[in-house]
């Protein structure tokens, strides 16, 4: 009898996704993090086997919840848009948000209680001011489909695309600081960093942003 394959048994090591790669280099080792729509879990584990933090997850699918439970992760089934109020203020070193700020109601809330919750927020998400989105819109009329965006616009979760320079906007809306920025092009490299955010925005197919929200003091004075 041959001996069993225990690749296929155990699953060959899938690659990181590059935004995932980039979220773990910027969480300091040993925080505490609150993954914001974790899907199956990969960044969650990523950042635990690479950082050892202390990580707590929220997904809105049952199925992916349990698929963070097999792998041994802390996640609870919710919902973005609802239940992030009910965390407390600073209750966790990063508050991330992964691919998903597109397919909230309420991005602007879903970001202001990002920074709210965590000392620090990072925020992914796909870039609809890339060249090829603005080729596809100018010379057929048509929505672009690829694989940074794969699903028709009648399928699609993305309720709310964006492009770098929007989400830039968005960050000094809700007095956010910026502290780092990072774009990266269809084949996984990353932009130099002397690029202007016009070019960022043209040639980032997703970018990561790493934020710090305003001093308590900051936001009081705001709200008298």
């Amino acid at each position: 009898m041959n001996a069993p394959d225990l690749g296929k048994i155990v699953g060959a090591p899938k690659t990181p996704r590059l935004d995932h790669v980039l979220i773990t280099e910027m969480v300091e080792a040993g925080s505490r993090v609150l993954d914001v729509g974790c899907g199956d879990g990969e960044l969650l584990q990523l950042l635990t086997e690479r950082k050892g933090v202390d990580g707590r997850g929220v997904e809105l699918q049952r199925d992916k919840v349990n698929a963070c439970v097999a792998r041994g992760l802390s996640v609870i089934q919710g919902d973005a848009d609802r239940d992030l109020d009910n965390y407390p203020d600073q209750a966790f070193d990063y508050a991330i948000l992964s691919l998903t700020i597109q397919a909230t109601r309420q991005p602007k809330t879903v970001l202001e209680n990002l920074l709210r919750i965590g000392r620090r927020a990072i925020v992914s998400f796909p870039n609809f001011g890339h060249w090829q989105v603005r080729t596809k819109l100018l010379f057929t009329g048509r929505m672009p489909v690829n694989d940074n965006l794969p699903d028709a616009w009648y399928l699609t979760p993305n309720a709310h695309l964006c492009t770098i320079r929007d989400f830039a906007d968005l960050c000094a809306l809700v007095n956010a600081d910026v502290e780092q920025a990072v774009a990266f092009n269809a084949y996984g490299a990353r932009l130099p960093i002397r690029w202007s955010l016009s070019m960022q925005n043209l040639f980032g197919e997703k970018a990561v942003f790493l934020l710090r929200g305003p001093k308590p003091e900051a936001a009081a004075a705001t709200l008298t």
